[in-house]
């Protein structure tokens, strides 16, 4: 497969998919998210895919990272390809190269790659980052946080790894990965050294004219064996004061991050803790939307709201700052971002959650995992929450 892809799948028949050209930019130093600007400035009316590491936010706000890195995924990569295809259904668009037979030859190819099992089960020994002891040690830790009134919730991360791995073992990880999860924000891709497999059901931000809309996911439930067993578990869902709790938290949240570039009176909540269903999981997802100020740029949005607050809580930046003293690993790419802009600036950007991320030189795999903590939680069933949310993907990397 090429040196560099990027395919953003939303499975329902429809994608975006790039490849060929080495106009690709790693941003880790310096005033990184006005590099980000120049670069799009620079390939203005042109297809660009990109990866915001969650850790850009310390070239955001006065803040910093010095867990241990085993991935080494750099702040930001930007890439602006060839050849971009649109996908719907059997159709395939060249929106950005040459349209003839031959890139649309080769679009086939690639997604017939990332759609081919190699036949071969692989046995990846995953170990935990942190142990459980530790773990609900953490908790109680940040909930006496909350209790003392630093923060009012935290996403509380933990990290699974795999090391000597090799290029063989994870040639079908995207695809058992979205196989399990089909999710919206799907994507696959590989720059440089990095592999990415991503079955996120989360949008980070969406931007369209001068409209921006954001839907944060806080609450999650199993599907149930039977109709009636998935109704019950949905409706449960709906009603449970803890997840409404969470997610009207970080609704507020986006409202204030929003209004920083918003038109006045622009900022609205369009869906309050709304249960959507995908094929392994009950979700609880609320949309915030504005109408943004003229003038407005990317680098601005990034700064009013990246990383996004269901991946840190609230209020964010002492969030932040719990997150760094009490996780136990890097997070990286892992609740960051990948998304493309298009021709005209609009944009759509994910969430990256349920997702491995490999670096071929080190040969390491990393999985992360979180939930979201408040007074309310019981440190024990969040560590239990996790590991069954994680066994999926580990499950995944054997098909």
């Amino acid at each position: 497969m090429d040196s560099n892809i990027c395919f953003l799948n939303s499975n329902d028949g429809t994608g975006l998919l790039g490849f060929d050209g080495q106009n690709l930019q790693t941003f880790n130093t310096g005033d990184v998210t006005s590099k980000i600007q120049s670069f799009i400035d620079s390939n203005h009316s042109k297809y660009i895919f990109l990866c915001l590491s969650y850790d850009l936010k310390n070239h955001i706000e006065n803040l910093y990272s010095q867990n241990t890195d085993r991935i080494k995924f750099p702040a930001a990569m930007l890439w602006s390809p060839d050849c971009v295809a649109k996908i719907n259904g059997d159709h395939i668009e060249i929106v950005q190269g040459p349209s003839n037979e031959v890139n649309k030859k080769k679009t086939r190819e690639l997604l017939k790659g990332l759609k081919q099992q190699n036949g071969k089960t692989n046995n990846i020994n995953f170990r935990k980052g942190i142990n459980k002891e530790s773990y609900i040690n953490s908790v109680k830790t940040l909930q006496n946080h909350i209790q003392r009134g630093d923060i009012y919730e935290v996403n509380f991360c933990q990290e699974y790894i795999a090391e000597s791995v090799g290029l063989e073992d994870v040639k079908n990880t995207y695809l058992n990965i979205n196989n399990i999860t089909d999710a919206p924000f799907s994507s696959y891709l590989k720059f440089n050294e990095f592999e990415v497999f991503c079955g996120s059901p989360e949008r980070y931000i969406k931007k369209k004219g001068l409209n921006l809309i954001a839907q944060p996911i806080k609450g999650t439930a199993k599907r149930g064996l039977s109709i009636s067993d998935d109704n019950l578990l949905q409706e449960k869902l709906k009603n449970d004061p803890k997840e409404r709790a969470e997610n009207i938290m970080i609704v507020d949240l986006m409202r204030n991050d929003l209004s920083k570039i918003a038109q006045k009176g622009s900022v609205k909540v369009d869906e309050l803790c709304k249960v959507y269903t995908f094929k392994t999981v009950h979700q609880m997802i609320s949309t915030v939307s504005c109408k943004m100020k003229s003038g407005t740029n990317f680098n601005d949005i990034l700064k009013a709201t990246f990383p996004m607050g269901s991946m840190t809580g609230a209020p964010k930046i002492r969030a932040m700052e719990l997150i760094e003293k009490h996780e136990s690993f890097k997070r990286g790419l892992y609740s960051g971002s990948i998304g493309y802009i298009a021709p005209n600036c609009d944009f759509d950007l994910n969430v990256i959650i349920r997702t491995m991320v490999y670096n071929k030189k080190l040969k390491n795999l990393s999985c992360a995992v979180g939930s979201a903590i408040t007074i309310n939680s019981i440190p024990e069933n969040e560590y239990e929450e996790c590991a069954v949310k994680i066994q999926k993907l580990l499950d995944g990397v054997s098909g």
